[in-house]
């Protein structure tokens, strides 16, 4: 399959065609979709994974349950370390297609793990070792098809095109949510229990497998191989040199990443155990909630991508953390309000939390030149993630049974905008910069 290439303006991205466009876009976005669908099964299903895999009372191995969630992420800087710059040596779509394998194969392995009652603790020990083998594939997957994404689109669009990366967590993650939300209603709570939960996580393989096939079938980017990297021309600088030359995006992204993801996954991850155990709505109510709000975080997307190329990244992202800011504490005081009072403050969150979604795939790799391009951003966004997304469900559940306070996941996203916006005071705007200047060399 061949990207016909167009003789590039300067300042413009290398153009392709709408059929090799739309390819790069579902081959990125299926990757991504993969990795959500994870974390959405894993999120929808963890009180049957904590009965199933962990001993104790019902508390702690939920408790235990999201804390190995979180061991996952404390892996995905090595994989950015080792993906990332194997990605801007050998080329993006080659990595792109190892990472989705893995990702969707320990997510297969965790449905055929026996239960503790059968095998003691070796089923904890298995479920550990693959969240390890799925954040360290993860820790080049995001990076990778973000990178991929921005160098197919065109520069006056990559806010439009990148959204549908982001179009694809959600779906992941919603299709993830509403398989076991569906298994939940057909099965009845002992079947899910017994069973019923590890069905989902089956699903995993043949999504990998497509995603692979699309992924291996395109070239890459012709940015990339302008660069000179598909001919083994350029040079890819260490880490050392990296950290060196690069530093300043790097401590950006990382900033701008904290409030990103520390709002991703507690609002996306651990919102269902959040509303059931602690507003107390019913276990399918709690599923339920989050989906409808996602639903509407999809239908916005575009429009908020298509936007940021018009008024800029940085309005959108000071939109939606000062937003957040405000309005976190007020939103979740409506949610313990019942089931309806939970759909209206989540769709609300959903949305202040959109601008920041819609544009990360246009923004983040524009920070940095091709030659380091997967790197820097695999690395700052992974290390930054795994010490304050991943673990954020497990603080956030952590506080609460600390203080008392219901409210504390809400500071803990306030905290985090506060980080992100002291972040954003450093970016440069990039919408409409080709992929071939560095930004920072302008400030």
């Amino acid at each position: 399959m061949t990207a016909t290439t167009i003789a590039a303006p300067p300042g413009a991205a290398g153009s392709v065609d709408q059929a090799t466009l739309r390819r790069a876009i579902a081959a990125s976005a299926l990757g991504n979709a993969t990795e959500w669908f994870d974390y959405g099964i894993y999120a929808y299903g963890v009180t049957y994974i904590s009965a199933a895999l962990f001993p104790g009372e019902v508390d702690d191995a939920v408790l235990f349950a999201l804390a190995t969630f979180a061991i996952s992420f404390l892996v995905r800087p090595l994989g950015g370390l080792f993906w990332g710059p194997l990605g801007d040596r050998m080329g993006r779509k080659s990595v792109l297609a190892l990472t989705i394998l893995m990702m969707s194969g320990a997510t297969l392995a965790v449905g055929l793990i026996p239960s503790y009652a059968s095998i003691g603790f070796w089923a904890p020990t298995l479920l550990i070792l693959l969240r390890m083998v799925q954040g360290f594939s993860t820790g080049g997957e995001y990076g990778g098809a973000a990178t991929f994404m921005a160098e197919y689109a065109p520069d006056d669009r990559r806010g439009f095109y990148g959204s549908f990366l982001e179009f694809g967590t959600l779906a992941g993650f919603s299709f993830g949510a509403l398989l076991m939300l569906g298994f939940s209603l057909l099965l009845g709570d002992d079947a899910m229990h017994q069973w019923g939960w590890r069905v989902p996580f089956l699903v995993a393989a043949p999504m990998g497998l497509i995603g692979m096939y699309l992924r291996a079938r395109m070239e890459d980017t012709p940015i990339f191989r302008e660069d000179g990297h598909a001919s083994g021309q350029a040079e890819t600088p260490r880490l050392a040199q990296l950290l060196a030359r690069h530093w300043r995006p790097m401590l950006v992204v990382g900033g701008l990443v904290v409030a990103l993801n520390v709002v991703n996954y507690t609002l996306l991850s651990y919102m269902p155990t959040y509303l059931q155990r602690r507003i107390g709505l019913t276990t399918d109510e709690a599923l339920v909630v989050p989906i409808i709000g996602m639903v509407f975080m999809m239908v916005f997307l575009p429009f908020a991508g298509h936007l940021s190329d018009r008024v800029g990244r940085r309005a959108m992202w000071r939109v939606s953390l000062l937003s957040l800011l405000v309005g976190v504490v007020p939103l979740y005081m409506l949610m313990a309000t019942g089931l309806v009072g939970a759909i209206v403050g989540f769709v609300l969150l959903g949305l202040c939390y959109v601008p920041q979604l819609a544009t990360i795939s246009a923004t983040f790799p524009a920070l940095f030149p091709t030659s380091v391009r997967f790197a820097g951003f695999a690395i700052a966004y992974n290390v930054s993630t795994s010490l304050f997304g991943g673990t954020a469900p497990a603080i956030g559940s952590g506080l609460i049974s600390w203080t008392g306070n219901e409210l504390m996941p809400a500071f803990l996203m306030m905290a985090a905008c506060l980080v992100g916006l002291v972040a954003l005071r450093y970016m440069p705007e990039t919408a409409g910069k080709s992929l071939r200047e560095d930004p920072f060399a302008r400030t």
